[in-house]
């Protein structure tokens, strides 16, 4: 499956591709032979949708709402918020570092530095690591903020940090995974792969399961490596390029893997989603007609996914199948699809964040948070809803 040219448009308003590590500026030579194609005088560009009156089923309300500097701003980085605890931490792309009190929104502390964030923060027990754009990652004492050591990796950390077992997980964008002590910050090892000519800006987190890393490549392919060395346990191919055009021959696995009862369930760019063992890496099965940049939720027996056209869908975690899709928020450039209790909820480009039924898609409430774009996934702890938009606006929402 492919991307028709008519969607990428909105796509491209909410993603910049890049040329691999080449950086921003070849990224933008590489599109300008791809950009009269697709912008060109084509006027069938396919527009978001608009909002449809329909009877609201829940009632949202806005338990509070702050802000983090100034969040993401125009540019697209994974600037999650992290909950630990009763505390919510989140940074912006000009090196604020903020802990809030995750039930009112109370500020705890906020640390202020001279570092471009690009990613994060992922928690550990005690510390917060923070990827940045010019290379650096740089952890933080969750307690304080206080800054507690800062190393320098190959090129930007566009994935969220993750720490397991006093291991700390970066993947850089020049397709390198790197194990990092936490404590210090020393290197224990590095697992590279290669990196397409054109990919898409960002990079999905990796998972662990046990002693195992999981983690996705720009090129379509999935490794499972050891943690406490990098050793390399099994390769998967996910999704092969195919088609003529640059674009269409994008496979990037820019989705945070999810694990359950033995599988791990992954999506690409233009690869569909597909079911992997967890023990070896073979192929379960694979979905071809729905495909993710965003990212993937699941409960005990279905998937839920925003495609990457914005169609929201539950996937049988057994073979696939697809049991209904939610198709009246269409290019509205949807965050994740994430899952809790009988909902499923997604952010959009104007700031709206959506609730949907888990039995059949239908929509259930929405509201409107911010006046700039949702793309972090929504985070979910305790059947409070926390949002975090472009703007900075951070917010913690209940349905009832």
């Amino acid at each position: 499956m492919f991307i028709p040219f008519r969607t990428l448009p909105v796509l491209f308003a909410g993603l910049l591709l890049l040329s691999g590590c080449a950086g921003l500026d070849a990224g933008r030579d590489m599109l300008s032979g791809l950009s009269d194609t697709i912008f060109g005088e084509d006027d069938s560009a396919d527009p978001p949708a608009a909002l449809l009156e329909y009877q609201a089923e829940l009632q949202i309300d806005v338990l509070w709402k702050e802000s983090v500097g100034d969040g993401a701003d125009k540019q697209y980085l994974k600037l999650i918020p992290a909950v630990l605890g009763d505390r919510i931490f989140a940074g912006d792309r000009k090196g604020t570092l903020q802990a809030r009190n995750a039930a009112t929104g109370d500020l705890i502390w906020e640390t202020k530095t001279e570092l471009a964030f690009s990613s994060g923060p992922g928690l550990g027990r005690q510390t917060l690591i923070m990827g940045c754009t010019s290379g650096e990652v740089v952890a933080f004492d969750i307690g304080s903020g206080e800054q507690k050591w800062l190393i320098n990796v190959p090129s930007e950390v566009q994935a969220v940090p993750v720490i397991a077992k006093g291991i700390v997980l970066i993947r850089t964008t020049d397709g390198k995974v790197i194990g990092l002590r936490e404590e210090d910050g020393a290197q224990l090892w590095l697992s590279e792969s290669s990196v397409p000519a054109l990919s898409i800006r960002g990079a999905g987190a990796p998972i662990v399961i046990d002693n195992t890393a999981i983690v996705g490549s720009a090129n379509g392919k999935m490794q499972a490596l050891q943690l406490n060395d990098g050793k390399k346990l099994w390769e998967a191919t996910i999704a092969m390029p195919t088609g003529r055009s640059e674009v269409e021959r994008l496979v990037d696995l820019d989705v945070d893997p999810v694990e359950n009862r033995g599988a791990i369930y992954i999506s690409s760019f233009n690869g569909g989603t597909s079911s992997v063992s967890e023990l070896d890496g073979d192929i379960i099965w694979r979905n071809p007609d729905i495909s993710s940049y965003t990212g993937i939720s699941a409960d005990y027996r279905y998937l839920y996914i925003s495609d990457t056209k914005s169609e929201v869908s539950q996937l049988d975690q057994r073979n696939g199948a697809s049991l209904w899709k939610q198709r009246d928020l269409h290019n509205r450039q949807l965050t994740a699809a994430v899952v809790y209790d009988n909902y499923v909820v997604v952010g959009d480009f104007e700031g709206y964040v959506h609730w949907l039924s888990i039995s059949d898609g239908r929509q259930l409430g929405r509201i409107q948070v911010a006046s700039s774009p949702i793309e972090a996934k929504p985070v979910i702890v305790g059947g409070t809803v926390y949002i975090y938009a472009k703007n900075g606006t951070l917010a913690a929402l209940k349905a009832r």
